[in-house]
């Protein structure tokens, strides 16, 4: 079956359990997101959304420097509890991901953070790729959709493939975090400077 963008979209809204993940179970699933949810439950990738929402005014800001100083990231993720900022788990995750920053020099924290102007553009450039290929309005419509998930996993940070274990995106590598401590953890914001040039997430 197709899977729509407004149902990947429910589920990760409800689980936060990365895109491709919502796909396939959204597949397994037949379309039916309650019982989405329950078989990502059941294989452990989503605990009780409960959570979600929950204030994180804790949390750590870590730092990375790579390749003789010329670039440098700042990182903050933040959780509930300052017993949660203070595990080694925690640390891992953080100093894991501002190395990644460093690496792949994402623009943004999620798709839905990314400037509306930016994915319009893609958008018209990807449609225009497509319809001057001879395809079709409804397969042209399913190029741009494909094209532009690949987009959204090379430049949002929770969609793109984790640098250290690349069968895992950093969405999923989060979600394990919040299994192991139990509490809403969210990438609160980065920066990453390179000589002559800088880019904070938004």
């Amino acid at each position: 079956m197709k899977v729509s963008t407004q149902l990947v979209k429910e589920l990760r809204e409800k689980t936060g359990v990365g895109v491709m993940d919502c796909k396939n179970v959204i597949e397994e699933a037949a379309g039916d997101i309650n019982k989405a949810i329950e078989i990502l439950r059941k294989k452990g990738i989503a605990k009780s959304q409960k959570r979600e929402g929950r204030i994180t005014s804790e949390g750590q800001i870590h730092s990375y420097v790579h390749m003789g100083g010329k670039i440098g990231v700042l990182v903050e993720v933040n959780c509930e509890t300052d017993f949660s900022a203070k595990t080694e788990d925690f640390t891992n995750f953080a100093k894991n991901l501002a190395m990644h920053i460093a690496a792949t020099n994402p623009i943004a924290i999620s798709s839905e953070d990314l400037p509306p102007e930016i994915v319009k553009k893609e958008k018209e450039i990807y449609r225009a790729q497509a319809m001057n290929s001879g395809k079709g309005e409804k397969v042209a419509e399913r190029i741009v959709e494909g094209r532009l998930r690949k987009f959204f996993s090379e430049v949002c940070l929770l969609n793109q493939s984790y640098v250290k274990d690349p069968d895992i995106t950093i969405q999923d590598l989060l979600n394990e975090l919040k299994a192991k401590t139990g509490e809403n953890i969210i990438v609160k914001r980065f920066v990453r400077f390179q000589l002559g040039e800088a880019h904070e997430s938004r």
